[in-house]
C-alpha cells in the first residue's frame, strides 16, 4: 500500500539485476512526482551473496539518496507479513523538508566510549535539530544493551526505533546495509531531523493483571519485597485472585512490568517496561527478573499470549491515532519480533494490517527481528516479543 509520500513492496524471485531494476523503478513511480528522501531495505539470507549488487541496483533505479536496512528471514510490506525466506523488501519515503544523516557504529566504538560527547563526535550529530533515529544492528557482534545505554546518555529523550537483524542462525550471520555497503557486524542508523518527526507505538504484547504495587526492597535483579511484603507472596496472591480460566492462561506466560516514568498521574499501557520473570524462591520470597529494579518503582504483573498481544496493539494504536489525529503521517517502519506473526496469531498479517487500519494507506516497510528498539517512558530499550512501530510525521501539521 502507498500514499503520495511513501510506498513499499516485496521482490521474491531470482537475483536478476535487470528484473530488480524494473521492480525498483515501478515502486519509484508510485510516489512520483515527489522525490525519494529515504529508502528502507530488508533482504532474506538467500540474497546474501548478491546483496551489494541488489543495493546498487535498487538505489540507482529507485533514485534513493539514502538507503538503510538489514537482513531478515521474514518481511513486512504494506499490509502483508511475508514470513520465511521471503525476498527483498523495499520502502520508499518522501519526507519534505526532512534532514537526514547516516551513522555507522561498531562494538569497538561501544568499548571505546568515554562519555556523552563521544557519540556526538563519532556520528557528527548532537541534540540540535535531532528528532530521532532509525537503527538496525547485528545481534551477534554488538552489545546492544550497552550501545543503547550510551545513546540514551548522548541523546536523552530522543527516540531510537528499529531492530536487530535476523538471518542465518546456524552460521550466526546477519547483514546490515548502508547505501551500497554490506556489513556483517555492528550497526547502521539514520538521524531524522528538519521537518520530519518520529512518533512511536511500542506494543510489548502484554495485558496487566492485578493491581499496581510499589517495590520496597531489591538486590541486583532480585525483587525481595513488594509493599513491604515478600515479593513471592504478592505474585502468588495476584495469580490466585484471577478467575480460574485466567489462572490457566497466565501460568507460563507471566511477566513483570516496571514503570519508567514515575511522574505520571496514572499508569497505563505503554508506561511499563515488560521484562521476564527468571525465577522465584518461595523460601526467601525473592522474584528474579530480567532487569534491575529499584526501591520506590511501580510494578504490575503482566500476561502475554495471543489475545493479550492483540489487545495491547489495538489499545496502543487507538491511543496513538487520537494523539496524532491532526498530524500528517508520511509512512512507517514496523519491526516485529520473530515470536510474533503466524507463530503467535496465525497467518493473519496481524500487526501490519492493524497499523494500516489505524494510519493507512501508507508505505509501511519492516521485518521480523531478533530484538526490537523503542522508547518506554522517554528512554530507549531493547525489547522482545514486541512490535515496534516508527511513524514518520510531517512537522507542524
Amino acid at each position: 500500500m502507498h500514499n503520495a509520500f511513501s510506498t513499499a513492496g516485496v521482490w521474491n524471485r531470482e537475483a536478476d539485476a535487470g528484473a530488480i531494476a524494473a521492480w525498483a523503478r515501478n515502486l519509484r513511480q508510485q510516489i512520483q512526482p515527489n522525490p525519494v528522501t529515504l529508502g528502507l531495505i530488508f533482504l532474506s539470507p538467500r540474497y546474501f551473496s548478491d546483496a551489494e549488487m541488489i543495493l546498487t541496483v535498487v538505489r540507482r533505479h529507485a533514485e534513493i539518496p539514502l538507503l538503510i536496512g538489514c537482513s531478515s528471514n521474514s518481511l513486512i510490506a504494506g499490509e502483508e507479513e511475508i514470513e520465511e525466506d521471503s525476498g527483498i523488501g523495499l520502502g520508499l519515503f518522501s519526507l519534505p523538508g526532512g534532514e537526514l544523516t547516516t551513522a555507522r557504529f561498531t562494538q569497538t566504538q561501544v568499548e571505546e566510549w568515554n562519555g556523552a560527547g563521544y557519540w556526538h563526535l563519532e556520528t557528527g550529530r548532537t541534540l540540535e535539530d535531532l528528532n530521532g533515529w532509525l537503527a538496525f544492528a547485528d545481534p551477534f557482534s554488538l552489545d546492544a544493551e550497552a550501545w543503547l545505554r550510551q545513546w540514551n546518555d548522548a541523546y536523552p529523550g530522543t527516540p531510537i526505533l528499529g531492530g536487530m537483524a535476523s538471518g542465518d542462525y546456524a552460521a550466526r550471520q546477519t547483514q546490515v546495509y548502508l547505501n551500497e555497503m554490506v556489513y556483517q557486524e555492528g550497526g547502521v542508523a539514520v538521524s531524522i531531523g528538519g521537518n520530519t518527526q518520529l512518533a512511536s507505538v511500542i506494543s510489548q504484547g502484554c495485558t496487566p493483571i492485578g493491581e499496581t504495587w510499589t517495590v520496597t526492597r531489591t538486590e541486583r535483579n532480585l525483587i525481595l519485597q513488594i509493599a513491604n511484603r515478600p515479593a513471592y507472596d504478592v505474585l502468588k496472591e495476584t495469580l490466585e485472585s484471577l478467575p480460574p480460566e485466567d489462572q490457566g492462561r497466565t501460568r507460563g506466560n507471566l511477566f513483570v512490568g516496571l514503570v519508567m516514568n514515575e511522574y505520571l498521574d496514572e499508569f497505563q499501557r505503554g508506561d511499563f517496561l515488560i521484562r521476564n520473570i527468571l525465577g522465584v524462591d518461595a523460601a526467601s520470597g525473592a522474584v528474579a527478573i530480567g532487569a534491575i529494579p529499584r526501591p520506590g518503582q511501580t510494578l504490575q504483573f503482566q500476561r502475554r499470549d495471543a489475545a493479550a498481544s492483540s489487545e495491547d496493539m489495538t489499545v496502543l494504536l487507538r491511543k496513538a491515532q487520537n494523539e496524532l489525529s491532526h498530524r500528517r503521517v508520511l509512512g512507517g517502519l514496523l519491526c516485529s519480533c520473530n515470536g510474533r506473526g503466524r507463530r503467535l496469531f496465525g497467518p493473519v498479517h496481524h500487526d501490519a494490517r492493524q497499523v494500516q487500519q489505524a494510519f493507512g494507506p501508507m508505505g509501511l516497510a519492516g521485518f521480523f527481528g531478533n530484538g526490537e528498539l523503542g522508547p518506554i517512558g522517554g528512554k530507549n530499550f531493547l525489547h522482545g516479543y514486541t512490535a515496534s512501530l516508527a511513524l514518520l510525521l510531517q512537522k507542524g501539521d
